[in-house]
């Protein structure tokens, strides 16, 4: 998967993940880093539990993408709030 299609898949991921975790979003530029970071974290969480990982623009990858970026946004909460 090329570079723009993870810059997009990342931003459609971090959006959604920033609109179920935090009810808005993010900006757009800590939306693609989140959705980028949730993809690796999604597609890791998958390859683990045997449903595969991200492979490209399709809608189990941006799945798998929008887990990831909500466990990131989890966990991130969890470590602002305690600072």
């Amino acid at each position: 998967m090329g570079w723009i299609a993870w810059i997009i898949l990342g931003l459609i991921a971090g959006f959604i993940g920033s609109k179920i975790v935090n009810k808005s979003g993010s900006g757009i530029m800590l939306d693609i880093v989140i959705g980028i970071v949730g993809a690796f974290i999604g597609g890791w969480i998958g390859s683990k539990l045997g449903l595969g990982g991200v492979n490209g623009l399709n809608l189990w990858s941006l799945l798998l993408a929008v887990v990831g970026a909500v466990v990131v946004l989890l966990i991130y909460n969890a470590v602002a709030r305690r600072t």
